[in-house]
This record gives C-alpha cells, structure tokens and sequence, in this order.
C-alpha cells in the first residue's frame, strides 16, 4: 500500500487517515459515553442472592432468600456425610461463627481445642468408606 498525498499537503495512508477524519478539537471520541445503569458483576451477585425463593420444610412452604436456601442446602448435604459440603460448611463456620469471640480473641478465630475437635472430625468423616457415608452409619 503506497502513501498518497491529500489535497491540503497532507500524507494519507496506513495509520494516517485523511486531516478531515481525524479527531477534531472538542469533540470526544466517545460521544455516547458509558451506559447508564450498567451495574458490576458484585451488584449482580448481591442482587441475585437476596432474591427470595420458596422452599418446603418439614411440609410448610417456606420464603426464604437465594443465599440461605443455597446454605441450607449445604447444611443438608454435610450432614448426609458429603466430605466437600462439610469442608466447606466448616471453612464458612471459622470465618462467620463467633462474631465476638473473634473481636475479643484478636487472629485467633477458635480455640486451638475447638480447632483440633472440627480437623478431628472432618479426617473421620474423610476417612469414611463411600458405602458408610452413603448408608449414614460410622
């Protein structure tokens, strides 16, 4: 592809457009600007999770919000012996359990004896044959 040279003395080719086409002085480059009301991935999730979803509970139908279905439905699969579920169940509980007991404590989220009573009982619940845990005996 050659330069050519435009009426007004000016080079046109690869990477040089024509003095007419290019930005003008006060004119932005992205006249439309930003959508309004786009909202983030984080707004979405919020969003997403307060949404309310109806849940059947010992018979009662029953309100609740995605989020807490979502941990209630965790809760069940733990304590059907799910080794993932119950991993994940506890990891939730280190962080949110005892509020207080956190900001008294200071880095120390349990008690070491605490701590070793749930790394106990999560490596017995591991060690499990698949048959156990399914059949819910120990």
């Amino acid at each position: 592809m050659t330069d050519e040279t435009s009426d007004d003395g000016f080079t046109v080719g690869y990477k040089k457009p024509p003095q007419h086409s290019r930005f003008q002085p006060g004119r932005s480059g992205n006249p439309r600007g930003k959508q309004k009301g786009v909202r983030n991935l984080g707004s979405d999730v919020k969003r997403t999770l307060e949404v309310p979803v109806r849940l059947n509970e010992q018979g009662r139908a029953r309100r609740v919000s995605t989020q807490e279905a979502a941990l209630l439905r965790l809760r069940e699969k733990a304590l059907k012996g799910d080794a993932r579920s119950l991993d994940q169940l506890l990891e939730l509980a280190k962080i949110f359990n005892n509020g207080a007991a956190v900001e008294s404590v200071g880095d120390e989220a349990l008690a070491a004896e605490d701590q070793a009573i749930l790394d106990a009982y999560a490596e017995e619940v591991r060690s499990r044959p698949p048959s156990a845990i399914a059949a819910g005996r120990r």
